[in-house]
């Protein structure tokens, strides 16, 4: 890199205030890249809805290390990034609290009734409030399919509030006390079913018609992991049908969405794919994503990555050492 300064560049929306501090003097930063900014980049910093394809690779030949603000790389083709040598870097544990929080914000709207019961003070119609059924988390079960940082804080902050919690997970079994390895049987058995599991062919609409058939009969169903693990259609007629007694949606699938009918129904509650995104969670989260960039930069292997075979130029494989 003698003579010039390394070039990081932004792919989506970044704030230059949560990444210069941490990317230095020595980098130039551009948070809205043109074609030129983009042949000369050397890093960059990866929103969730970036396409980053090998189109836009082969735009970027000097690219060295790809920093996704958060753990999600189903945009990203990690694959051909590897190929050209790139690393991936992923930020998982900063955002793991506010999403977890954000399951249970949904969760609590739903289950307490928050928006029905505010329409009944405000429209003045307080004697049509005993009709209004509230429910509890207390005693109740949960369901989290994928047991990852994220479901077992939520498995964590569940039993914080007296719930019994279920756990399934595809691809590493949770601990035996939790674990349920029939999905079905965890869809039977919880009042409350949220989605944590990563979005691959396997999971693509994971919780489709024949799933939501053997849920518990109005069970509350929230998703603040990946919206392509949900089918909309499925779940609106879950909810039609009382076999869902309500859905909280953080992520879609694509986003922005689409309107959908879905996201008319009174029993729903929707979130701009934010609930990871809390004041603190988004400085954490964009300081990881430059401290990951500034590593490779520096020829050192970062904390986390979505290529973990990657490693820096130079350094010998455990044969060869």
């Amino acid at each position: 890199m003698t003579g010039r300064r390394p070039v990081v560049v932004a792919l989506g929306t970044v704030d230059p205030a949560l990444v210069t501090g941490v990317l230095g003097d020595s980098v130039e930063f551009v948070a809205q890249p043109g074609p030129e900014e983009l042949a000369k980049a050397d890093g960059a910093i990866v929103r969730a809805d970036a396409v980053v394809d090998a189109a836009l690779l082969a735009r970027a030949p000097r690219l060295r290390v790809l920093a996704r603000t958060g753990v999600g790389v189903d945009l990203v083709d990690v694959d051909e990034a590897g190929a050209r040598g790139i690393a991936v870097v992923i930020t998982p544990d900063s955002g793991t609290r506010a999403v977890a929080e954000g399951v249970l914000a949904q969760a609590l709207h739903l289950v307490k009734r928050l928006a029905p019961l505010t329409r009944v003070v405000r429209e003045g119609r307080w004697a049509e409030r005993a009709g209004i059924a509230v429910g509890d988390l207390d005693g109740a079960t949960i369901g989290i399919i994928g047991y990852g940082r994220i479901g077992r804080r939520v498995g964590e902050l569940a039993a914080a509030f007296g719930m019994r919690v279920l756990a399934h997970d595809p691809f590493s079994p949770p601990p035996a006390e939790v674990d349920c390895p029939d999905l079905g049987e965890l869809a039977g058995a919880s009042d409350l079913l949220t989605l944590h599991v990563p979005l691959t062919g396997a999971t693509h609409h994971l919780v489709d018609a024949g799933f939501l058939r053997r849920t518990r009969p109005g069970a509350i169903l929230v998703n603040c992991g990946r919206g392509g693990l949900l089918d909309l259609d499925a779940a609106l007629a879950a909810l039609r049908s009382g076999r869902l007694g309500g859905i909280g949606l953080d992520v879609f699938d694509p986003e922005p969405p689409p309107h959908h009918p879905l996201f008319d129904h009174p029993n729903v509650v929707l979130t701009p794919h934010l609930m990871g995104l809390t004041r603190r969670a988004t400085a954490a989260t964009f300081a990881a994503a430059a401290r990951g960039v500034t590593d490779v930069l520096a020829g050192r292997r970062p904390a986390a990555l979505a290529n973990p075979d990657w490693r820096p130029a130079g350094t010998a494989t455990t044969e060869e050492t």
